[in-house]
């Protein structure tokens, strides 16, 4: 287990050529998210051209074959692709996590109109939040105009607002962005050296580990804790070889949901059993091992920053106002913006890495693809340039495999 502290290209380049078996990583997006200096990067053509340079040392430290998974947003993830594909990489596949829960950040076309014109809206009702989104009542009209949110033990009640303008009577309603429920993940790979077969006898690398992934079996791909017989299909019968039948479970798909989209899924069709689907990291996951730290409150956040560390939920609309719970007691350890699920970087994980094998991610954030890499029983190496967020990675590492060493190697941003 080795966290590299600083730039991940400079970091990289300490490693040694063809030594990591894959890497999983979840880098900035180029989204200038929540104004992070991290994920700024001027225009899209210079997101690109970063994207190839850390990809270009990915390419090198990785074996001959080895794959890459990459998460990315929806607006630059195309950059994201053509930069790993610039780098080197051979482009394979595109994988979509999607997922039930998540806060649009869109203008509210008719009350930017009204503010514009410098008139005030009426209030025609109200809306109380509190606990969870569930619990939120409405009084009066449209509760899309309303702010949502909830936090433990927090309520109010907010007020709903009618088009004073004629315009923005017309616009009402409209706005400037849908509800984000996918990410992309670009998955390449290393070019081989010479055929699949000889490249894995040789580096033991260049191809996915389709049974231990496979959907319905016991390779933390179940559904509610249990084997999913009735719908996992792909049963082989080996008794012929001596052999008792087995349960292939479903072939892997690049489909991902959280437990949200596989339940609105299921609802409709029964269908998520085909997918690979776990819940979105929980507030008590984000700051598991997390104890000696210390809490930020949602209060010294901003609303996106509190929704993202899952103290609060943004309004319907995903505007920025006033905080409805400043001053609550809502606190949150783990600070990081974007912390994946453990049993979604475990599975990915899977996917790529050999027995015995080592998984790199360049961008190690709050630290849960180490964290994953324990419970997984492979070796990590990780590169996080963040000063705030280092802390994090060391606690949640030592609590993941008390008394492991953790080797630090901190170089120069």
């Amino acid at each position: 287990m080795t966290l590299l502290i600083g730039d991940c290209i400079e970091q990289m380049r300490t490693l040694e050529a063809d030594s990591v078996d894959a890497i999983v990583t979840d880098p900035p997006y180029g989204l200038e998210f929540m104004g992070k200096e991290w994920d700024g990067f001027g225009t899209p053509l210079g997101f690109q051209t970063w994207s190839e340079q850390w990809a270009r040392e990915a390419l090198r430290v990785l074996k001959p074959g080895g794959h890459l998974l990459a998460f990315g947003g929806t607006r630059m993830y195309h950059r994201l692709a053509a930069g790993v594909e610039d780098a080197g990489f051979e482009i394979r596949d595109t994988l979509m996590w999607l997922y039930g829960s998540g806060f649009p950040k869109s203008l509210d076309v008719s009350k930017a109109i009204d503010k514009a014109a410098g008139v005030e809206r009426e209030v025609v009702g109200s809306y109380i939040v509190g606990g969870t989104a569930a619990q939120g009542q409405h009084k009066g009209r449209a509760a899309a105009d309303a702010d949502e949110g909830s936090a433990a033990g927090a309520t109010k009640e907010l007020n709903i607002t009618a088009p004073s303008t004629e315009a923005a009577k017309k616009w009402q309603g409209w706005g400037t962005a849908l509800k984000p429920a996918v990410e992309p993940i670009v998955l390449a790979r290393k070019p081989l050296i010479g055929t699949v077969a000889a490249n894995v006898l040789t580096h033991g690398t260049g191809a996915l580990n389709i049974d231990a992934s496979r959907i319905g079996t016991d390779g933390g791909t179940q559904r509610n804790g249990k084997a999913d017989t009735k719908n996992a299909g792909g049963w082989r019968n080996l008794k012929g070889h001596g052999i008792e039948a087995i349960n292939a479970g479903r072939w892997p798909a690049n489909i991902l949901l959280d437990e949200e989209a596989a339940a609105l899924l299921d609802e409709q069709s029964g269908g998520a059993s085909r997918f690979f689907y776990v819940a979105k990291a929980s507030r008590s996951e984000r700051n598991a091992g997390l104890e000696g730290l210390p809490e930020v409150s949602a209060e010294v956040m901003s609303e996106r920053e509190a929704g993202s560390a899952g103290l609060i939920r943004i309004r319907a609309d995903g505007s920025m106002g006033e905080n409805p719970y400043a001053g609550k007691t809502a606190n949150a350890k783990n600070i990081h913006p974007t912390v994946k699920p453990v049993a979604l970087m475990k599975y990915l994980i899977r996917l790529l890495t050999p027995k015995g094998g080592v998984v790199l991610d360049p961008f190690l954030g709050s630290g849960t693809t180490a964290v994953a890499a324990i419970e997984e029983g492979v070796e990590w190496i990780g590169c996080e340039r963040e000063a705030e967020y280092v802390e994090i990675i060391k606690a949640r590492v030592a609590a993941a495999q008390p008394g492991f060493g953790l080797t630090l190697d901190e170089g120069q941003d």
